[in-house]
């Protein structure tokens, strides 16, 4: 059962220690990576970005952003509704962004977070093989759900994915590659691709979507373990997306991402709706990723249901791990460890035991 559980990413605990110390104590050597479960600003993905980065910054417009509650600002939205929108200011050629290697705060918070982990580690907490886990999400993820101009992207996008790139460089100078995995989140790209965005050009939407894989892992050095998470969104409840007909386009989307990599993938995470007809899951025997580990994101809901799907998925892939649809910070701290539990009780129906 060594490491059949991924942990998506996020965990609405208030530290990385007690996400860590929670997390080894419920999966021990189930899972592979550890994530700090994103903690504070970035349980609230992508809109950390908005807050923190696209905000104030003096080449952007910022043109909506979550409206005060009761008299009392805030940052963070509470449905899609209230999502920040933004624009490049008239006249700008190319977004830049300064402080090469922090302006992004992945690094300072990655760092601060993997000395939590390896000491976690050398206690004995975690397992000693584990690796640490940071996730970033890809661009259009960034960048997509909140600009809604087209005429942006190409002015934007260079420059934000130069950040990444000096981001992720410095992360491997102050971490060790070999006690890293770096995650790619895909959400805005899998709900893009499903139709969900119409602002988005309609006209080429697998490449224009896949694309920044090319330009992002090549440059991630090959010590370090890569995977892609992809996902239907959760903002204002799970999925975003309710009309996915069935994984062909989730596995159209890992098949070129993994193609174009330009280096070795680790594992793929692929979002599981509460759905157990044939139909929805033939396209798994479609899938292309080489050797990179495939995870259903299928561990949701009561039990029962959650054995339903994995021997439904059974049907046409043998050999996968499991984890959550998605990053656990949409729910109660109190509701954690819980659906840890869930995650290991699942390996039983995964084992056939």
């Amino acid at each position: 059962m060594a490491q059949d559980i991924l942990l998506v990413g996020s965990i609405p605990f208030d530290t990385p220690e007690q996400v860590l110390t929670m997390c080894g104590q419920k999966l021990g050597d189930s899972a592979a990576y550890f994530p700090d479960g994103e903690t504070y600003e970035r349980i609230w993905w992508v809109n950390m970005l908005a807050y923190r980065v696209f905000h104030g910054h003096p080449e952007i417009d910022t043109v909506m952003r979550p409206p005060p509650d009761h008299g009392v600002e805030k940052w963070r939205p509470s449905d899609r509704g209230e999502l920040w929108q933004f624009a490049v200011k008239p006249g700008v050629k190319e977004v830049k962004f300064g402080d090469p290697g922090w302006r992004l705060n992945y690094t300072k918070d990655a760092v601060g977070s993997y000395f939590v982990f390896k000491t976690l580690r050398k206690e004995g907490k975690l397992p000693a093989d584990a690796k640490f886990q940071v996730c970033i999400p890809l661009t259009n993820s960034a960048i997509d759900v909140f600009f809604h101009n087209p005429a942006d992207y190409d002015v934007i996008k260079p420059g934000f994915e130069e950040a990444i790139r000096t981001e992720i460089a410095k992360m491997c100078e102050l971490i060790p590659p070999s006690d890293l995995a770096i995650q790619w989140d895909c959400c805005i790209e899998l709900m893009d691709l499903e139709g969900n965005f119409p602002w988005t050009p309609k006209e080429n939407k697998l490449e224009r979507n896949v694309a920044p894989v090319e330009r992002l892992s090549p440059y991630i050095p090959k010590e370090v373990k890569l995977g892609y998470h992809l996902c239907y969104g959760t903002l204002g409840g799970w999925p975003m997306v309710k009309t996915a007909k069935d994984l062909s386009t989730a596995v159209e989307w890992a098949n070129a991402a993994v193609a174009r990599s330009g280096r070795h993938v680790d594992f793929v995470h692929i979002p599981v709706l509460d759905r157990t007809d044939d139909p929805y899951y033939a396209p798994l025997k479609n899938l292309k990723i080489g050797d990179a580990r495939l995870y259903l994101g299928l561990v949701h809901g009561p039990r029962p249901a959650i054995s339903d799907r994995i021997r439904a998925a059974k049907k046409v892939v043998k050999d996968f791990g499991i984890g959550a649809y998605c990053g656990l910070g949409r729910h109660r701290p109190d509701q954690v460890a819980g659906i840890l539990d869930d995650h290991v009780a699942a390996l039983e129906t995964l084992h056939g035991h």
